[in-house]
């Protein structure tokens, strides 16, 4: 009998965007959150490194329909990849909000960006907590959940590099009022799927 293999490039997808987010990070981070680095470059220099966050964070993000696309037409859906599409995202989302807000610039968005990371540390010790005792599956509200997210943090990097790719001044204003209503959804979205997951242990477990 022959024995037939995944399709390997799903997964290496995935692997790309999980390394891609902690590359990411540091660009931003060492942009302006490291003293030592950050004295010494030029606001040509700063914006240079923004730009390179914000494309790595875009194509990055992208992987994250084209490996479950891939995943699925050709059959390659793995255990390994189940696994590590969610870390992936995890810390794609964590590296941009800590790196966003290491430019101080963005300190408006602490408490929606806060709420967003407390609630994926509780619902991943959730399912760590309850593995093998009750079935948590991930809902299609979670799955948009992590694509919003993904859209209002690219936004929020968008208006750091507004100046820089030139667009009209006059818009700026709108577009962070936008973006700054796009990331409070997307907190209010990532709280409501996490309370439905906690629900959902809380009812199994009461049937146990």
């Amino acid at each position: 009998m022959t024995r037939t293999h995944a399709n390997p490039i799903p997964n290496i997808l995935t692997g790309i965007r999980l390394f891609a987010g902690v590359i990411m990070f540091l660009i931003l981070a060492g942009a302006t959150g490291i003293p030592v680095l950050s004295a010494y470059l030029s606001p040509d220099d700063q914006f240079a490194l923004y730009r390179a966050a914000f494309w790595i964070f875009v194509i990055a993000a992208s992987t994250d329909w084209v490996d479950g696309y891939l995943a699925r037409r050709w059959n390659s859906t793995t255990r390994w990849g189940a696994i590590l599409d969610p870390i992936a995202d995890k810390i794609l989302v964590t590296g941009a909000i800590l790196g966003l807000l290491t430019s101080g610039s963005l300190t408006f968005i602490a408490i929606p960006c806060g709420l967003i990371l407390f609630r994926e540390f509780a619902v991943s010790a959730l399912r760590e907590t309850m593995a093998g005792k009750v079935h948590l599956p991930v809902t299609l509200l979670a799955k948009w959940k992590t694509t919003l997210q993904m859209v209002a943090l690219g936004a929020q990097q968008l208006i750091l590099l507004w100046d820089g790719f030139g667009f009209p001044l006059e818009w700026q204003p709108h577009f962070q009022t936008f973006a700054y209503v796009l990331i409070w959804a997307a907190a209010i979205v990532t709280l409501w799927t996490g309370w439905q997951y906690f629900d959902t242990a809380k009812r199994q477990m009461a049937e146990l």
